[in-house]
């Protein structure tokens, strides 16, 4: 999954781009409104963290813009304990949920978690085919009843089929989902990940649409 980092605090900004990226999630880190309004025009993310604070253009006049533009990308904002008022301007103005700096860095990933899972229209967290249980919240694959353990490259190209079964992505759009810009994408890299996955999952749990891209089936 690619996430969207605004904030300009470097501190609190190297802090979370550290967790996310632990997490298996490429992340991509802008430190002004300008930066993150050009970055949400010209990208593709499936989940925004919005500080409201920033120089150049303020976090609510990002998240309006985007609305207006019919963007429809989760946003998490990120807000100071005593500003009320701005967690009902931002939730007014289009977003999904916020969550309250100093960070809970288990909360913080709870939500991105459960917008992802909103967004994606999966209530249940848990997918299952065929004896494959993958809970995407504590990272547990198991094929029957034995532990199977991913890396984190196969369970960055995992996660975005599980997110939405029976839809097809195309190479680009899993690549685009497993680096963030400062990364170096090789050209075989998605077929060497699902390789490893099929050889630990199942032939059957990662389907090729000849043409076109990978699949996972519906649970």
């Amino acid at each position: 999954m690619r996430l969207l980092l605004v904030e300009d605090d470097t501190m609190i900004g190297e802090s979370v781009l550290d967790l996310l990226r632990a997490e298996a999630y490429a992340v991509d880190w802008v430190k002004d409104g300008e930066m993150a309004d050009t970055a949400l025009r010209t990208g593709s993310y499936d989940l925004v963290l919005l500080d409201l604070g920033l120089p150049r253009k303020n976090g609510l006049e990002v998240l309006r813009d985007l609305r207006t533009r019919r963007d429809r990308v989760p946003v998490l904002i990120a807000t100071a304990r005593d500003s009320v008022r701005q967690r009902i301007e931002g939730l007014d103005a289009g977003a999904d949920d916020y969550v309250l700096k100093p960070y809970d860095l288990d909360e913080l990933l709870a939500r991105i978690r459960a917008l992802l899972r909103r967004a994606s229209g999966r209530a249940e967290p848990i997918y299952e085919h065929k004896g494959v249980s993958i809970n995407p919240a504590t990272r547990e694959v198991s094929v029957g009843s034995q532990a199977v353990v991913l890396s984190a490259r196969e369970w960055a190209v995992l996660e975005p089929l599980i997110a939405r079964p029976g839809m097809v992505l195309s190479r680009t759009q899993l690549e685009e989902k497993l680096y963030s810009w400062r990364n170096e994408v090789s050209s075989n890299a998605v077929e060497v990940y699902i390789h490893g996955l099929r050889k630990k999952l199942g032939a059957d749990v990662i389907q090729n649409v000849r043409g076109v891209g990978y699949m996972v089936p519906r649970a």
